[in-house]
């Protein structure tokens, strides 16, 4: 007689996600009176500010090099309470940490992709994101609500009369993926994320380009399967993302 095959263990997620499952995405508009554009976004039990401000001025580089057009920069920080453990701010250190310091050029770089700095004109677009708390994924959360927080302000900039025509390029937002005990897993949480083989952050457009592929293996390799089979779980997760994007702004 056959012994029976031992049942397999039900895989179960933290939070009790299937693996291809985003954290539901929630936006919160005009968190902040006086930004230009602002947003709360919320996924799972992160949850990140994205205020957009405006300066009717150029980077003097760009004036001394005579560059036409505007410019964009980011700014990001956790607030000191948004860990379990008080994360001191980086004023008290006297410097930005090296961590802050690549997520707000990353924020950056790929808000910079979702505007024509030309029709933007001689201004300059801040985009700051504050983490109130941290749960994983707060460089993606924060590029995801910093586009919305930019559609925002340039709808509002367009109804004062400042700019003729829209800036926008194709909108553009990012999540993270990565292998837990050999499984892909789409939209990590913080605790999936620190005991992730491997880790990717994934940015890309409404045209479904590519803007930023992030990965690396954390003391472990990955295969050329394994990466295709992170790709095509981050790129249903930025669908789904553009989708709740597009729809926060049509109830602005």
């Amino acid at each position: 007689m056959t012994e029976p095959t031992p049942a397999q263990p039900t895989f179960v997620r933290p939070d009790g996600r299937a693996p291809h499952q985003l954290r539901p995405p929630r936006f919160q508009n005009h968190i902040a009176p006086y930004a230009t554009g602002s947003t709360l976004i919320e996924c799972g039990h992160t949850r990140v500010i994205c205020g957009v401000t405006v300066e009717e001025t150029v980077p003097r580089w760009m004036r001394e090099q005579g560059v036409t057009g505007g410019w964009l920069t980011a700014e990001y920080a956790m607030l000191p309470y948004s860990t379990l453990q008080r994360k001191a701010r980086d004023i008290t250190k006297g410097r930005l940490d090296g961590r802050s310091t690549e997520i707000q050029r990353l924020v950056g770089r790929a808000m910079r992709t979702a505007i024509d700095l030309e029709k933007l004109g001689p201004r300059t677009l801040w985009v700051d994101c504050d983490v109130l708390q941290a749960d994983g994924g707060t460089r993606t959360a924060a590029i995801t609500g910093g586009y919305v927080a930019l559609a925002l302000a340039m709808k509002k900039l367009r109804a004062a009369g400042a700019l003729a025509d829209s800036p926008l390029l194709p909108a553009v937002a990012a999540v993270s993926i990565g292998i837990v005990n050999g499984r892909a897993l789409l939209d990590l949480c913080y605790e999936e994320d620190t005991a992730a083989a491997v880790d990717l952050n994934l940015v890309m457009n409404a045209a479904g380009e590519f803007i930023e592929v992030q990965g690396t293996g954390e003391e472990a390799t990955f295969s050329e399967a394994q990466l295709a089979e992170l790709l095509s779980l981050g790129k249903a997760g930025i669908r789904d993302l553009l989708a709740a994007q597009q729809a926060a702004l049509a109830l602005a």
